[in-house]
């Protein structure tokens, strides 16, 4: 077979490449490689750059993504060299195996560039883009860039499509959040109900999980609790949910809050508390569209040094910073940034969302239009990104699918 050229024999299998750059990458990598194989058997065969999820399938990692999974500005400068390197070896390799299709997840700094490069040497390996960057908040001009090496971007958030249409972008279709196939862990039982409207309220907290996040948020989230239990004859039921690398570290933290919430570790227990919470105060990120999912009114905060502060000022063109108001169209979600990030401002907003308020209201209303926003039932996401990967690799053209 001559592998990105449709010349193949009906014995040969599929060569599929998947490069992902951090964790959240590599499991939608393995999702989509269960998706390709429930569609396909095992007539593909899978190579690339990945994690624990996607070694799990069978993908013995080029490299280790732990060396590309780095965050902030000064590590990224620090490890720089390597990063390079590792760029020009993924793509090399890439360009000799000549497979059917590569897949780019996320992490653009590191996978565009390998995109770019093995484009540059291989013109016809079709490329596909998973997880669309961020274009409608900062350097728009990426999008129109992105035709050169980019053949099909696979968006997770339904605006996406109309934003590259508008900005010249490479064509893109929606495939859907991966969040949509986990609605049912995200929503209440009725027994759960009645618990999430009986007293006390529950209440998250979720200061991140970086530790820039944690170290930035957590103090303010102290007075917060603190501020917000004073309020009422019933102090609220606080629930900080974290990860299990984080237990020790959320642990020292919350040991010096005037009170002290209940820390749920591990992902089971997080959505459990998510079942039975009545509201929620979040860092900005991914998890605020959970939350709306999970019809959990929310305050959406965030804090970043003064440097990224001005940067962010001057380069992102967003009405909002917070996803779920993003994808709703609206900023229902009120968010505090910066010097608006304090304790003061955060219980007030918070305090009425623990009633039957038109606060509490205009949030769930809107949150109910999300399954059709979304198209929540109507596709599985991996199922969705498959089927335009596979006919990429089936067609060995460039042009395989006519965007949505």
């Amino acid at each position: 077979m001559t592998a990105g050229t449709g010349q193949e024999s009906p014995h040969d299998p599929l060569r599929i490449f998947i490069v992902a750059g951090e964790a959240s990458g590599d499991h939608l990598g393995a999702a989509l490689i269960d998706a390709i194989r429930a569609d396909a058997g095992n007539e593909v065969q899978f190579s690339g750059v990945g994690g624990a999820a996607m070694a799990a399938r069978g993908v013995r990692s080029l490299i280790s993504m732990e060396d590309v999974s780095i965050v902030g500005f000064s590590n990224i400068f620090k490890s720089l060299k390597k990063i390079l390197r590792h760029i020009s070896y993924v793509s090399q390799v890439i360009s000799q195996k000549c497979p059917d299709a590569l897949v780019i997840i996320d992490s653009p700094e590191f996978t565009h560039r390998i995109a770019r490069k093995v484009r540059h040497l291989s013109q016809n390996i079709p490329i596909v883009d998973y997880v669309s960057p961020s274009v409608w908040a900062w350097r728009p001009w990426r999008a129109k860039a992105m035709r050169r090496y980019v053949d099909h971007v696979l968006a997770l958030l339904p605006f996406e499509v109309d934003v590259h249409r508008r900005l010249g972008g490479p064509p893109c279709s929606y495939v859907g959040h991966p969040l949509s196939e986990q609605v049912d862990t995200l929503r209440p039982s009725m027994a759960e109900q009645a618990r999430r409207q009986a007293e006390p309220p529950v209440v998250l907290l979720l200061p991140g999980s970086r530790s820039s996040e944690i170290a930035a948020l957590g103090p303010v989230f102290g007075e917060t609790v603190a501020r917000l239990a004073g309020r009422g004859v019933t102090s609220p039921d606080f629930v900080l949910p974290t990860l299990p690398h984080l237990a020790d570290r959320i642990g020292a933290l919350v040991a010096n809050w005037p009170i002290r919430p209940r820390i749920a570790i591990g992902e089971d227990e997080k959505r459990a508390a998510f079942r039975v919470a009545r509201a929620a105060l979040a860092a900005s990120g991914t998890v605020t569209l959970e939350l709306a999912l999970a019809g959990i009114p929310t305050v959406a905060a965030y804090r970043v040094s003064a440097l990224e502060a001005f940067v962010a000022r001057r380069l992102v063109k967003s009405p909002s910073v917070i996803l779920a108001n993003l994808v709703i169209g609206e900023n229902v979600v009120p968010e505090f940034l910066q010097e608006d990030c304090t304790a003061a401002s955060l219980a007030a907003a918070l305090a009425p969302l623990l009633t039957e308020t038109p606060e509490r209201t205009r949030q769930l209303d809107a949150f109910a239009r999300l399954d059709g926003i979304m198209k929540i039932g109507e596709f599985r996401p991996s199922d969705e990104a498959a089927r335009i990967v596979l006919s990429y690799a089936r067609s060995g053209r460039r042009t395989a699918v006519t965007p949505a």
